[in-house]
């Protein structure tokens, strides 16, 4: 075997793995698209975790203000002790034993030192309280006797010390406002997402609701089949029609044109329903497109249709186009293959001779029977006197 054939074989993928691995590559990547629930949830567990951070963050700025408020009530405490120990000072510098104009020095300036005490331990009742870790006060500061360089040293660290804290509680406390307001207007800003995505879930709730409403007021008012309008949607737009050929100036008239499929039972019979629901939806699209955009087709139930004429001039008018209409299944039969369905149409007008609209579906569908009974393959008008005139 030649170095060359190795090669190859040693880098040939066995075919389970390359199989395994096509299949892997086959796999689409699963994409994850949030919809309206999955934000509103979400945006309602960052406003939970935002309201808590502010709660904490509000607390906190309480207790700074508090540290800060104790840290300038030690400092009010060690500038009193700092003016008893200037005063200390003045009648330190007296001579002792000097008596002036009746004054004992000796007996102010122990005076001076007991008050200096008594400043002393009211600051470092204040400082030893405080609930922080603080540099303490020793009781040995506390008393009249105690070395004034000491009491110097401990004035100045108190001061320094009280002073820097009250500083970082200071600028802890301004840091902190600034977080509460920057997660306010987080929280207003997510506040406003939350009202955006609920107005849009809202809104894309009616829009499927009104689809919805839609859909069914379409469903109840059209044939499932064929897709043309029911008998109560022919009553319902016949109504309306009469009504406004009532209203206008001049007399208007209008017309209903009952179609009935002659044989059609023997398509069902011997061809099977699905060959005779693809004949009934092919002569319905004929239909259609057989009258004006202005008239209505409309599917009555089984093989029997009506189109409502919303105006006409004469009567031949109306009489062709119910020659178009037999033409219309005459065409869907012979493209069928079938030969034996045929048409009978019934024509009834109004306000002549009909003068009651309620009743010109009932009329034609009267003058239909007749042309049933005359041979079928026909139209008829219904006649003045009540009775129809076949053609």
């Amino acid at each position: 075997m030649t170095a060359d054939a190795s090669n190859k074989t040693s880098t040939r993928i066995p075919e389970p793995l390359a199989s395994r691995r096509a299949d892997r590559e086959r796999v689409p990547a699963m994409r994850f698209s949030p919809g309206p629930a999955t934000v509103a949830v979400a945006s309602l567990l960052c406003l939970l975790i935002g309201l808590l951070y502010l709660a904490l963050q509000i607390r906190t700025v309480f207790s700074d203000q508090l540290k800060q408020e104790y840290a300038g009530l030690v400092l009010e405490a060690a500038a009193r002790a700092q003016s008893a120990r200037e005063q200390v000072g003045v009648w330190q510098r007296m001579p002792a034993g000097h008596i002036a104009d009746g004054r004992d020095y000796a007996a102010d300036y122990r005076h001076a030192r007991a008050e200096l005490a008594r400043h002393l331990t009211s600051l470092a009742a204040l400082v030893n309280a405080s609930p922080s870790a603080t540099p303490r006060i020793p009781p040995a500061a506390l008393s009249a006797n105690a070395n004034l360089a000491e009491t110097d040293a401990l004035l100045h660290d108190v001061s320094t010390y009280w002073h820097a804290q009250r500083d970082a509680d200071s600028a802890d406390v301004r840091l902190r406002i600034v977080h509460v307001a920057r997660t306010l207007i987080g929280l207003a800003a997510l506040l406003f997402c939350l009202s955006i995505t609920a107005v849009g879930m809202y809104a894309k709730r009616n829009r499927q609701l009104a689809g919805r409403s839609h859909e069914f007021e379409h469903a109840s008012l059209h044939d499932s089949l064929t897709g043309l309008p029911n008998r109560r949607k022919l009553l319902a737009v016949l109504e309306e029609a009469a009504t406004h050929a009532g209203a206008a100036p001049t007399t208007q008239r209008i017309a209903v044109l009952y179609v009935d499929l002659d044989g059609f039972k023997q398509v069902n019979d011997s061809l099977g329903h699905r060959a005779g629901d693809e004949f009934l939806v092919a002569v319905s699209t004929r239909f259609r497109e057989a009258v004006r955009k202005t008239d209505l087709v409309a599917r009555i139930g089984g093989d029997e249709f009506a189109v409502l004429v919303r105006a006409f001039s004469s009567e031949p008018e109306l009489a062709d186009i119910a020659r178009r209409l037999i033409a219309c299944v005459v065409q869907t039969d012979e493209q069928s293959g079938i030969g034996v369905v045929r048409a009978s149409v019934g024509i009834a007008s109004f306000p002549e001779p009909v003068d009651d609209y309620r009743r010109l579906v009932a009329a034609a569908d009267d003058a239909m029977y007749q042309v049933k009974r005359s041979g079928k393959n026909g139209y008829a008008f219904v006649a003045p006197a009540g009775r129809p005139a076949v053609s």
